[in-house]
């Protein structure tokens, strides 16, 4: 059933992806944001009162740092939905599991570094240093050799480029968004909840960046776009919560991550229906790229 929810949320959001498409035609990205955070506290607040889920926590710093890197992968994901093909915005956006890679690399290039240092100062605590990432280090390299096929940097105009470099910068902050959802489902954070805490996070977000980017004139009916992004929203974080909150092992934690790609499929079909935003040969090469080298991050990050 884990298996099940991811597909859902992946299907749900890009649904929604394509609203915030037809949205940001009269809204820029803050007010998206907003709307989107109002309409989703609403309905959450509902449903929690509906289920018997009381909104109080007693982790407020867990909730408040997972709004913060959500709301930023989001505004960057909206941004670039906005100015790239519905397919492109989206596979920049499911990058999260080269990013966690990159991360983890870090980490390990700043333990060898710590080591070699303690070894220096007493050999006699010497130890075996942990071999180089070099399998991670591959992943990485492929996923984001995928990413210059997907975008061909000879044929695509600037305005093209800021919005593809604020959508990888949004799949970075996807993959802390996504940590922390773990960790509040660990720490037995109902879904209901942390799906409201990141709504009230966007609408306060969204709000704030408001006062300095202005406020779009109301467009009239197309202004009901606003709608569908909310609730939608709202419906695919607690799916995917719940994905992630019921792979309660590393190889079902793994299933789950890496069935989030199934979005990019999704997203490529309402694409090329609604927008007529077709993907060449060479833009598949690359999302088959970025898909394997992010599947084989996250089943090597489960090893170690």
């Amino acid at each position: 059933m884990r298996a099940l929810w991811m597909v859902l949320a992946a299907l749900i959001f890009a649904v929604m992806s394509v609203c915030v498409k037809f949205a940001s035609r009269d809204f820029n990205a803050a007010e998206i944001i907003f709307y989107r955070g109002l309409v989703s506290m609403a309905l959450l607040a509902l449903l929690a009162r509906h289920s018997g889920v009381t909104l109080a926590t007693r982790y407020p710093r867990e909730h408040a740092w997972r709004s913060l890197v959500g709301v930023i992968s989001m505004g960057a994901w909206f941004y670039a939905i906005g100015h790239l093909p519905l397919a492109t915005a989206t596979t920049l956006n499911s990058m999260s599991s080269i990013w966690m890679a990159v991360l983890l690399i870090a980490q390990g290039l700043w333990m060898r570094h710590t080591l070699r240092k303690s070894y220096a100062a007493q050999p006699e605590t010497r130890r075996a240093i942990p071999p180089f990432p070099w399998a991670l280090v591959s992943t990485v390299f492929l996923g984001f050799v995928g990413v210059l096929l997907v975008l061909r940097p000879t044929s695509a105009p600037t305005s093209e480029w800021i919005a593809a470099t604020g959508g990888l910068f949004g799949g970075m902050f996807a993959a802390m968004a996504y940590m922390q959802v773990s960790t509040l489902s660990r720490l037995g954070e109902p879904e209901t909840r942390v799906v409201f805490y990141f709504s009230m996070g966007s609408a306060i977000a969204g709000g704030i960046t408001m006062l300095f980017t202005g406020v779009s004139p109301f467009p009239g009916w197309s202004a009901l776009w606003l709608l569908p992004v909310g609730v939608l929203a709202a419906v695919a974080q607690v799916c995917m919560t719940k994905a992630y909150a019921s792979a309660e092992t590393k190889r079902n934690t793994l299933v789950v991550a890496n069935l989030q790609y199934s979005g990019i499929v999704f997203a490529a079909l309402l694409s090329l229906m609604l927008f007529g935003e077709s993907i060449p040969l060479i833009g598949w090469a690359g999302i088959a790229l970025i898909v394997i080298s992010g599947a084989a991050a996250t089943a090597l990050r489960s090893r170690s």
